[in-house]
């Protein structure tokens, strides 16, 4: 009885801390930001930015958002990272077309349409499972009607509350769905009907045959900038030069009379004999805090009748400059054209056997355990335990009471055996 008691004592014990170790997994409840439903994105296409409503963002208990909004992969760059505090109400967001990773691209009709990716994170600190990315996109007849009055030094999203959006509208640039002269094509001299339109002017990145948007460092590139087919016009480019997008750092590649300053970096350009292309090839390279890379040129017009029109730059004498005369004669307008792309890190690293401890797994080589269920495992195993080294204190006892009981029963051979019938005495 006094063994069935014990047994009985430590399995009650032992149930007891299961249970109770079990009712301290912490639960996986939401905290005070509550998502009542799917937010909903509108944008609007503005000169130079895209304006983006948000409606319905996660709120707390006090119907409030307290967060940020920040384009994709750019959450500690603080000038393209906005934070609201308590904000009431929708949320608006200013995205600028020439920066923070927000890339140009030319469709078939020779419109232009501009793309990002914003993250809506519902924490002021923490990324968490609330936030949610959005694709955004904008698209105009021209570059011009995109970017027409835009400083370079517009380069930073603003947050807009409710009450400043109206007072907004005197910066709203016009999209596709326009029917004004915004898009029109500018003309060389006011009131003279004579002169021809000044020709679109384009400039394209390329990898082998695709237009590129994501390549890694040293793949090459192809730098194309042209303008269309006319018999009045050719061009020069001149003034290049690369920039991060988040108004950090920018480097000159290519002076005002078309030189490069680096040829490891990029080279001169080449001239089709018509004028109307110039291309260049070049590795890829970026800024070591980002991928987005942004290029831009001056591209100059001049008059293919002239012959300075079809000169190719001379770039051993850096120091000459142009006559001032040369430059308000000679050269009828300076287009600025840009473009960008993504540039990643070579991830390629040498791999050594001898060092496979500094490996990591792979997603077939690892295993995931929730919370839960490693709680769970642990409680079993230590029952599992708790029932072995009961049985065994229950074995040792039962051979204990086994060889006491043998012990009191065998008294008439614990001596020497005698009989007496055959003892001899002398």
């Amino acid at each position: 009885m006094e063994t069935h008691s014990i047994v009985s004592t430590i399995l009650y014990v032992l149930t007891i801390t299961t249970f109770t170790h079990g009712a301290q997994i912490p639960s996986m409840k939401r905290s005070a930001t509550i998502l009542t439903k799917e937010p909903t994105i509108r944008i609007q296409c503005q000169t130079g930015s895209m304006l983006i409503t948000i409606k319905d963002a996660p709120a707390n208990l006090n119907s409030q958002f307290s967060g940020m909004v920040y384009p994709k992969g750019l959450a500690k760059n603080s000038t393209c990272l906005t934070e609201y505090h308590e904000q009431e109400g929708p949320l608006r967001y200013k995205l600028p077309l020439k920066s923070c990773n927000t890339m140009p691209v030319e469709t078939d009709d020779g419109g232009i349409e501009f793309f990002n990716t914003i993250v809506l994170q519902p924490h002021l600190k923490l990324v968490t499972d609330l936030g949610r990315g959005y694709h955004v996109r904008c698209r105009y007849k021209s570059r011009e009607a995109a970017l027409k009055n835009v400083h370079r030094s517009d380069s930073r999203p603003q947050a807009l509350t409710s009450a400043e959006g109206g007072s907004d509208r005197r910066e709203h640039g016009r999209s596709m769905d326009s029917k004004d002269a915004d898009g029109q094509l500018a003309k060389f001299g006011e009131g003279d009907k004579d002169v021809q339109p000044m020709p679109a002017c384009h400039m394209k990145i390329f990898t082998g045959e695709k237009l590129a948007e994501n390549v890694k460092i040293g793949d090459p590139l192809t730098l194309v900038i042209n303008i269309d087919k006319q018999e009045e016009y050719g061009l020069h480019v001149a003034d290049c030069l690369v920039r991060d997008g988040l108004g950090w750092g920018e480097q000159k590649l290519i002076n005002d009379e078309g030189c490069p300053l680096d040829s490891e970096i990029l080279g001169p350009f080449e001239y089709t004999a018509d004028r109307s292309k110039a291309t260049v090839t070049f590795p890829a390279h970026k800024f070591p805090y980002t991928s987005s890379v942004y290029y831009q040129c001056n591209v100059k017009l001049c008059a293919l009748d002239s012959p300075d029109c079809h000169k190719t730059p001379t770039c051993s004498n850096r120091n000459r400059r142009p006559k001032r005369q040369t430059e308000e004669e000679g050269q009828p307008a300076t287009i600025e054209v840009f473009s960008g792309l993504h540039v990643n890190e070579n991830a390629e690293v040498i791999s050594d056997d001898a060092d496979s401890v500094f490996k990591e797994k792979t997603p077939d080589d690892a295993i995931c355990v929730s919370q839960r269920s490693f709680a769970v495992a642990i409680a079993i195993a230590g029952l599992c335990l708790m029932l072995a080294v009961v049985l065994a204190v229950m074995c040792i006892v039962a051979r204990r009471s086994t060889k006491s009981v043998s012990n009191s029963g065998s008294s008439i051979y614990s001596g020497p055996y005698t009989n007496t019938a055959f003892s001899h005495s002398s």
